[in-house]
């Protein structure tokens, strides 16, 4: 019987685009600082930002637990939380990598680390957002006001 001199071609599993959500590191600093300032402006286009810096970040997530998202080894977003209420504080997602599941990661994995119903807000005026988090089971559950502008109080229960 002759070998067959055909060339097989393997078939591998396909986990090098896989999202990868960590703990973050000191050493993400620099990237979530400009990443923080730019998808902000992205976001909210409506908002004066020129006095945000890249120090903002470290003032917002002080005190939080944050996750990376990851991909091939880049950074593509973040997420941080403050552990004792449960409240997703931030969630930021690098705007050339918006709408190829990033922010779903993330949300999905901070939405396990929950011990009883999250909680964010959100401003009434990113449309977007708004209908992200309602996508994945949020809940409006109040306004407010900021000096943003008026928000969103939206929950999220588990189980």
């Amino acid at each position: 019987m002759a070998k067959s001199t055909k060339p097989t071609m393997e078939i591998f599993s396909i986990t090098a685009n896989t999202i990868l959500i960590r703990p973050w590191q000191e050493s993400d600093r620099p990237f979530l600082r400009t990443l923080f300032l730019h998808a902000r402006r992205e976001a909210w286009p409506w908002l004066d930002g020129s006095d945000w810096q890249l120090e903002d970040f470290d003032a917002v997530t002080r005190d939080e637990v944050i996750w990376v998202a990851t991909q091939n080894g880049h950074r593509l977003g973040f997420a941080s939380v403050w552990t004792n209420d449960n409240f997703l504080h931030n969630l930021f997602v690098d705007p050339q990598y918006q709408s190829i599941g990033v922010g779903h990661e993330l949300l999905e994995h901070v939405q396990k680390t929950f011990t009883s119903t999250g909680s964010l807000k959100c401003l009434v005026k990113n449309a977007r957002a708004i209908a992200f988090y309602q996508r994945h089971g949020w809940h409006i559950e109040a306004t407010g006001d900021s000096p943003d502008g008026e928000y969103y109080l939206m929950h999220y229960r588990l189980g």
